[in-house]
């Protein structure tokens, strides 16, 4: 931890992400008794199939208290939540592919609602997971349409359309051969992850795995 890093703790004290209690170990993510009591997603319940990636991890189930922190994080612009959701990532990636990756990338805000948030929760949590695990991290996709949330569509045919033709590749991403994990925050039914998954595989990617703090509902 750098020293500005330390000046930082001392004059705002990490709090634990779902209860909001400050914490009595700065160095973890989340307090004891949330850590027992959170809805976390053991074996196969933790991975999901999405089209066109080779699988999809999650952390913890979209059931309380997660919905309202990671409400939280992205409407309430708490952007300091970023750090220990993605140490909650990071251990998720480490656990479930032994094999590591070659990069990190995320599902992209679109230019307008990254200027309304001032800032991107899926690149925040991605940087984290990078930096704990020493994995690059690059932006590989960019959102050229902006669309309604996906929260706010029930249907998967909805969320589907809603997705289709929204990403494109960045210019001059190099992808060839690589592994490449692909990070957002909630999966539902995973209409976002299979349209970025498909355009770094056309990018050359040799595999894609999703990485997401929360799984929504099954396949």
């Amino acid at each position: 931890m750098s020293l500005r890093e330390k000046a930082l703790d001392l004059l705002f004290p990490p709090k634990c992400p779902f209860c909001q209690k400050i914490l009595d170990d700065p160095g973890s993510s989340v307090c004891p008794v949330c850590r027992a009591g959170l809805p976390w997603l053991e074996g196969k319940a933790g991975e999901r199939k999405i089209d066109f990636a080779d699988g999809c991890f999650s952390p913890l189930a979209y059931q309380d208290p997660v919905p309202e922190a990671v409400h939280r994080y992205k409407f309430g612009r708490v952007r300091a939540l970023g750090k220990p959701f993605g140490a909650l990532l990071a251990q998720c990636l480490s656990e479930r592919l032994e094999t590591g990756a070659d990069l990190i990338c995320w599902a992209p805000l679109a230019k307008k609602r990254l200027r309304e948030r001032g800032f991107d929760q899926a690149e925040l949590m991605a940087r984290e997971v990078g930096r704990l695990l020493s994995i690059p991290v690059r932006p590989a996709l960019e959102k050229r349409r902006n669309t309604a949330p996906q929260s706010e569509l029930k249907e998967a045919y909805a969320r589907q359309a809603n997705a289709r033709g929204a990403y494109v590749l960045v210019g001059g991403i190099d992808l060839a051969d690589k592994c490449v994990v692909l990070v957002d925050d909630v999966v539902t039914s995973g209409a976002t992850l299979s349209e970025c998954a498909a355009l770094l595989r056309q990018g050359g990617a040799a595999q894609v795995f999703c990485l997401t703090l929360a799984r929504a509902r099954g396949d």
